[in-house]
């Protein structure tokens, strides 16, 4: 598929190839009935725990990414998670609609290193209880914005 400005979307074969030549990445992942699934363990930094993350992703739609082990919302111990989805739980790594992610980027150049970034700021508010991550919060005001695509996207994550 042609994006914006004549450049061509990734097919999903592309996207695991990249993933699987990457010298930083080590997970392991499958295309199967066009659907991406990669499955990544994630250390934030040397001092935090592992994570397991599964990214899925779907032409015509944005990657998912879940955190499989371990348990999220246990480890929040009853706080509400911040910049997460809900129905499957995913993380929100990215502002949808705000163009910072589409279908002509890599995933293993974007996705990936918002996990670890989504996941270090996690960490960090387990302990301190603030999220320093930035970003929209969901049922926060949001910044006045011109159009009205951008403030729908504002208003999902």
């Amino acid at each position: 598929m042609i994006g914006r400005g004549g450049q061509y979307d990734l097919t999903l074969s592309q996207q695991l190839l990249f993933l699987k030549a990457s010298p930083t990445i080590s997970g392991v992942g499958q295309v199967r009935a066009n659907k991406l699934t990669w499955q990544e363990p994630i250390q934030p930094t040397a001092l935090a725990r592992s994570y397991l993350a599964t990214i899925t992703f779907q032409p015509g739609q944005t990657p998912g990414v879940q955190i499989d082990d371990p348990d999220l919302e246990l480890l929040a111990a009853g706080r509400p998670l911040p910049h997460v989805y809900r129905d499957p739980l995913r993380l929100c790594l990215y502002l949808p609609g705000a163009r910072e992610w589409d279908a002509r980027k890599r995933i293993d150049q974007t996705i990936i290193p918002w996990t670890y970034l989504w996941l270090y700021y996690f960490e960090d508010w387990l302990w301190s209880d603030d999220w320093k991550g930035e970003g929209q919060h969901p049922g926060e005001e949001p910044e006045p914005v011109g159009n009205r695509a951008m403030r729908r996207a504002v208003a999902r994550c």
